[in-house]
């Protein structure tokens, strides 16, 4: 099995982005954008990360 980068990452981006606007209803979107987007962000890359890594030690024999 090979590791494809753009569709493993899309739906990713997909709901940071949903998550994004439907936060900036609720509160400033100053807030969101400085505080809440990056927190996302990174929690979005290294919850990616371990998964993939999780991924790939299940599928080794």
């Amino acid at each position: 099995m090979e590791f494809d980068f753009v569709p493993a990452v899309a739906p990713l981006v997909v709901i940071v982005a949903v998550a994004t606007v439907a936060l900036t209803s609720v509160m400033t979107p100053s807030t969101v954008f400085m505080m809440v987007l990056p927190s996302m962000i990174v929690f979005s890359v290294i919850a990616f990360f371990f998964g993939m890594k999780h991924g790939e030690f299940q599928a080794s024999p």
